[in-house]
């Protein structure tokens, strides 16, 4: 027998008691970034969640699409405009994100799904009334604050053997409108009212590093207690920031962990899951 053969043996009962773990448990990944881009990432990605899938683990998907949708409104000649971060949507770059997140990013994904052996199911935060949401602020537009979450229709998905992939829209209820959600926002929402397992933030980087410039100083498990004292030194900044309030909010909220993972290393998730390796930052209570 070949090293590769008793290799691929050992990775295999390395994962059991993981698999036994998650069996019949909730995972949410939120995806997007790099992940979503290249076209081996996705690939990758994909197959872990049909894999998890299979293993009896009920995977969902919540999904932004912050590219497709720059790449939209440039066609169209509108500017893509940033505030604190976060996209500023009038009216006509809302109808945009609809358009983009909810029918070709998520049909997308769902066809990619299918096609590599799961069985997956598009929805929208609108549907079943699962987000609901006020104004966050004035000065970005149509960008909501979810208030509410109604997790039914993912559970009823779940629970007839589909992998529920859910674009991060929501349904107004202080006005007749829609509304665009931060997709990590979305994921931890979510995670907190299935009340999951494990939440999985992909991103572009390797986690939280101690010093951005060195990813040996990779923070590999943060307790909720340690996070303040992290974003006074400065450890904790920019764009990590909401991730990090993202995975302290679901964790708080019941969520077991929270992870924010590197989605540019090819099979991260089933590494994060299913090894004794792990990798990326995961919060825990």
């Amino acid at each position: 027998m070949s090293f590769n053969e008793v290799d691929r043996a050992h990775v295999l009962a390395e994962a059991l008691p993981y698999i036994q773990k998650y069996s019949g448990k909730t995972v949410v990944v939120k995806y997007g970034g790099n992940a979503m881009i290249s076209e081996e990432l996705r690939h990758a990605v994909i197959s872990d969640i049909v894999l998890l899938s299979l293993v009896g683990i009920r995977v969902v998907v919540a999904h932004g699409g912050g590219p497709e949708i720059s790449e939209m409104l440039k066609k169209i000649g509108k500017e893509s405009k940033f505030v604190d971060g976060l996209r500023y949507t009038d009216e006509e770059t809302m109808d945009v994100v609809q358009q983009i997140l909810c029918g070709r990013v998520n049909k997308d994904l769902v066809a990619t799904i299918n096609r590599t052996g799961g069985r997956a199911i598009g929805l929208s935060g609108m549907d079943g009334g699962l987000f609901k949401a006020v104004k966050l602020d004035e000065k970005y537009g149509q960008v909501g604050e979810i208030t509410q979450t109604d997790p039914t229709v993912v559970t009823d998905a779940l629970n007839m053997g589909y992998i529920p992939v859910v674009s991060s829209v929501a349904q107004g209820v202080d006005e007749p409108v829609s509304y665009n959600i931060n997709a990590d926002t979305a994921a931890a929402k979510l995670a907190t009212a299935l009340k999951a397992e494990k939440l999985i933030l992909l991103t572009d980087v390797r986690g939280l590093l101690r010093d951005p410039k060195d990813e040996s100083t990779l923070i590999s498990e943060l307790q909720l207690s340690s996070v303040p004292a992290l974003i006074r030194e400065g450890v904790i900044t920019g764009g990590m920031i909401p991730k990090i309030d993202c995975c302290v909010e679901s964790v708080r909220s019941g969520v077991k962990s929270a992870t924010i993972l590197d989605g540019r290393v090819a099979h991260s998730i089933l590494i994060e899951l299913l090894s004794d390796a792990g990798i990326g930052t995961m919060l825990v209570g």
